[in-house]
């Protein structure tokens, strides 16, 4: 038993352990590592391989690894611009065979992106057959389809073969592959690139290759230039579906300087118009990797779930151009109002394709395959230095060449000049080649092309073009030599390469002419509902038990107006459908209906507790139009009041908004306007005293039971209250018409107070 827990002992002790055994030739080492170190290195190899291997590019050529392997196999294959196409399997099996040990289908796929100019901004594979498109279709089986290189591919390989970059063994050591192109063409910058990492991400838009290369021509001749320089040619983004970016120049300048950022894009649209007034909305562009498919698919549900309730319907006339028709319900809907509707229409909790935020992360491997995020200004020094590297390598390569062919050729001269003897000395010495090079002074190259030579090229050798020859290597080595000890000299070459090259595909061309609008940082809109509805004038009725409907047009509220048996007009008003109609009940809430939603009918309408939840019971005692610049005096039964903005009035709910709080036996006895040129209160009882005093002793409240706005005794409640200008008097109703108090003194007093019995004619009934 104490020998089974001294066991147990030991392998909790090494339970997290494991023993790795090394073997070297002189002596075995174990050495002790926990679980969690090992687990800790083998993660980091993998994400180290994720990140240099397959998700970031390198900032000189803007490539991944599979995107380089594509370019490369079918440069081997000589599938140049000028060339006849090659079946797409014929490509991805030398990819996967020779230089990229993945799957089939994850090659295939990077090509056909390489191909889709909707995808890439300068693509890179020319593709003959089905490769997708900007519905979100995808690309028929590579046994189908057929590609070759375009010239800006042939552009990014060029003088691959001269020594310009350095090639290492593929995966199985039969081939060779180079480590990163010469890139006379800026791919970073120009296609941009995005991928995800363990831990990191890169996210660079498309630009338009010509504003880089004037960028880089600002940057040859001024290497201290800002950011700030560089992007007044670099306007922005440049996608190869067009579409617009909302951002402001200084805002682009902060991304463009930290390399980290965050654009708004939205949907291209014109305006088409109608007969009769008529209008229809075209879209003509949309966003970056926005697939046009599903796009459809969005608006459309939105439309039948009755999101767009402006919209009567949405057109797909897209063929190789996208065209997206909207039309909306009338004419008297605003464009730009509903264009600003559908820019913030969302589903499923992110916005629909018409508006997208584009990522900018140039998180990037510099020459060293070490990540990092890099400035605008970074990325195009990397660029440049790299081209001057190239050029650099490609000089002495091609040196080496000269070189190699002048010492030929100096050899070649002294055998034209005894032809002869040479001949005589091959036929006859039975080691020639010692014999040539004591002879004449020659070198072992020089000998060695001699004795290569045919004796047809023996006797056609003429000293004119040994010497053209000779000083035309002689004046190219001179150019060399002098590329590679001045800088200037080097980077006025670099200069003409760039100006070449924005020639072939800058703004000019119609690859290089630029799609993508800057328009600068979008305003925050609020668009009001009543945009989207056509204005027309209706009345609104409601009757005693609740029934209420819409009769177009501005009516007479009499007895003419049909209700059912045993009902009539409670409350009546002209609205025009545009309005907002505040209802407020005597329970203390109130309710919000938009005009155009009460129900029309030439019968008797719909019930109230249809449109709100009105409590049973429960009655409306005003109805009014919306004024957001108005406020509103509110009484209880009892006499308890306050002011409130109508912008506070406004319920979002069918619940409505609990404005007045009541006790359980008072209720909302009046809901007056408070004009902007009132300033005294009227307020008399059902004990008929009357009191006046100034509407400034009135609280403003959001919400809550008020203040007394008279003293009754108990059982007395309000029974009515007039606001008025105090200069103008008081007008009340009596016999034989309108009578106008201006002598108030002996009325006026404070709120609350009692107040006294009211001008003898004053209305029996107690109302002003």
């Amino acid at each position: 038993m104490d020998e089974n827990m001294e066991n147990g002992k030991e392998e909790t002790s090494v339970e997290n352990q494991v023993d790795v055994e090394v073997c070297d030739e002189n002596e075995e080492r174990i050495r002790n590592k926990t679980f969690k170190d090992i687990l800790s290195e083998g993660y980091l190899a993998y994400s180290l391989s994720v990140i240099a291997d397959r998700a970031l590019p390198d900032v000189r050529d803007g490539l991944k690894p599979v995107h380089r392997r594509i370019l490369y196999a079918m440069n081997e294959l000589q599938l140049n611009p000028n060339s006849g196409f090659k079946k797409c399997a014929r490509v991805v099996g030398d990819v996967i065979g020779k230089y990229h040990p993945h799957g089939d289908s994850s090659v295939y796929e990077a090509m056909v992106r390489l191909a889709q100019e909707f995808a890439v901004r300068y693509p890179l594979v020319d593709g003959q057959g089905n490769f997708g498109n900007v519905d979100g279709d995808s690309a028929a089986a590579m046994r189908y389809t057929e590609a070759r290189l375009t010239d800006v591919a042939m552009a990014i390989m060029s003088d691959l073969k001269d020594g310009t970059v350095d090639f290492i063994p593929t995966y199985d050591g039969d081939n060779d592959e180079p480590v990163v192109m010469p890139c006379a063409f800026p791919n970073l910058l120009a296609n941009g690139s995005s991928g995800i990492a363990v831990g990191m991400r890169t996210d660079i838009p498309p630009h338009n290759v010509g504003e880089i290369a004037d960028a880089l021509q600002l940057l040859i001749k001024n290497p201290d230039c800002t950011v700030a320089d560089l992007m007044q040619y670099i306007q922005g983004p440049d996608f190869p579906t067009g579409a617009e970016i909302f951002e402001d120049h200084e805002d682009l300048v902060k991304m463009y300087e930290t390399g980290l950022g965050r654009m708004k894009v939205r949907a291209k649209w014109v305006k088409e118009e109608l007969p009769r007034g008529m209008y229809q909305i075209v879209i003509t562009e949309i966003p970056y990797n926005v697939k046009k498919g599903e796009l459809i698919k969005e608006l459309g549900d939105a439309l039948l779930e009755k999101k767009l309730p402006f919209l009567a319907d949405i057109k797909e006339e897209s063929s190789e151009d996208v065209r997206i028709v909207l039309e909306p319900k009338n004419k008297s809907i605003d464009p730009d109002m509903l264009m600003e509707q559908m820019f913030r229409l969302k589903t499923k909790n992110k916005n629909v394709g018409l508006q997208v935020n584009i990522d900018l992360n140039m998180n990037v491997l510099d020459r060293n395959h070490i990540p990092g995020v890099r400035s605008l200004k970074e990325v195009l020094v990397a660029f440049l230095n790299h081209r001057e590297e190239v050029l650099i390598n490609k000089s002495k390569f091609r040196l080496d060449k000269i070189l190699h062919r002048l010492e030929i050729l100096d050899g070649l001269f002294v055998v034209y000049l005894n032809l002869d003897e040479v001949i005589k000395i091959i036929r006859e010495e039975d080691d020639a080649k010692a014999a040539l090079m004591k002879r004449f002074n020659l070198t072992e190259v020089q000998v060695e092309a001699v004795l290569n030579m045919k004796l047809r090229s023996l006797r056609k050798l003429e000293e004119m073009e040994i010497r053209t020859e000779h000083d035309a290597l002689t004046k190219e080595k001179e150019d060399l030599e002098a590329i590679l000890v001045n800088e200037k000299l080097r980077w006025k070459t670099i200069s003409a390469e760039i100006s070449v090259m924005k020639k072939k595909f800058g703004q000019a061309t119609k690859l290089g002419a630029r799609r993508t609008k800057i328009v600068g940082k979008a305003q925050d809109v609020e668009v009001p509902v009543e945009v989207f509805i056509e204005k027309e004038p209706i009345t609104v009725i409601l009757s005693e038990k609740g029934w209420i409907r819409a009769v177009k047009g501005h009516i007479a509220l009499d007895d003419e107006l049909k209700f059912k048996e045993d009902d009539k007009l409670l409350l009546g008003l002209h609205v025009q459908t545009t309005d907002k109609v505040l209802l407020m009940a005597d329970n203390g809430r109130c309710f919000t209906i938009n005009a155009d939603k009460f129900p029309r009918s030439r019968g008797f309408g719909e019930p109230l507790n249809l449109s709100v939840d009105i409590p049973e019971g429960a009655k409306i005692i005003s109805m009014s139009i919306y004024n957001p610049e108005g406020k509103r005096l509110i009484v209880s039964n009892k006499g308890k009041c306050f002011i409130i903005k109508e912008t506070d009035l406004i319920a979002q709910t069918r619940t409505g908004r609990i404005i007045l709080n009541l006790t359980d036996d008072d209720t909302t006895k009046l809901f007056l306007p408070v004009d902007s040129n009132v300033d005294t209160v009227a307020v008399i009882g059902d004990n008929r005293k009357l009191l006046l005093f100034d509407l400034s002793e009135i609280p403003e409240m959001l919400r809550g039971q008020g203040v007394f706005i008279q003293k009754y005794p108990k059982g007395t409640c309000v029974s009515d209250v007039k606001l008025f200008k105090k200069e103008d008097g008081l007008a009340y109703p009596c016999t034989g018409g309108t009578r106008v108090e201006n002598n108030l003194v002996g009325w006026f007093g404070h709120r609350a107070q009692v107040g006294k019995l009211p001008p003898i004619g004053f209305p029996r009934n107690n109302k002003f």
